[in-house]
């Protein structure tokens, strides 16, 4: 079975509530946070995946069409790409926010399809997010597919470990895998 980090797009990869950029509509407003690209890079010379999860309300909402999403992937996965930085496959919920969908987190079931499809391990996974408005989303998801969770910002007392940026926390997934961590 493969290793994979699953990643949370805004908040995780690229800014959002930021003085530049509110939500990413368009490709143009896709701004990468600092450390972004090295943390990738790193990640991916440890596992063998790294996914990106991520509600995308927006589109059932009507801010933008799927195609326009679809762009905004390929874009984000461009711009990394150039840098070395590989995302394997971004999974997405375009449902409202409370639409009741299975695909929504903090459901697992993008993890879990893509888990499934990629032959991933998720008990030797990682799930990396940050705060949805008042709830933990992504840690949650990630803790009903059974991988390790990864929070980035304050401290979050359902993730196993926590930490300001993703370049920091894949020094620790990485350290993890080898059995070297210490958690938070």
């Amino acid at each position: 079975m493969k290793k994979a980090v699953f990643l949370d797009r805004d908040g995780v990869i690229n800014e959002v509530l930021t003085e530049r950029v509110k939500f990413v509509n368009k490709p143009d407003q896709l701004y990468l946070l600092p450390g972004v690209v090295e943390a990738i890079k790193e990640l991916n010379a440890v596992f063998d995946y790294i996914f990106v999860v991520t509600n995308q309300g927006g589109v059932g909402l009507g801010y933008m069409k799927e195609s326009q999403l679809i762009t905004i992937h390929d874009y984000m996965k461009t711009m990394l790409r150039q840098q070395g930085a590989i995302i394997d496959a971004v999974a997405y919920c375009p449902h409202k926010p409370k639409s009741g969908c299975a695909c929504r987190k903090p459901n697992s079931k993008l993890i879990e399809d893509l888990a499934e499809d990629y032959h991933v391990d998720l008990s030797s996974s990682y799930m990396v997010g940050d705060t949805d408005t008042d709830t933990d989303t992504d840690i949650i998801a990630g803790k009903k597919a059974g991988t390790k969770t990864v929070f980035i910002g304050m401290e979050d007392p359902l993730a196993d470990a926590s930490f300001p940026n993703l370049l920091q926390a894949s020094k620790w997934m990485i350290q993890d895998q080898n059995g070297l961590s210490k958690t938070r």
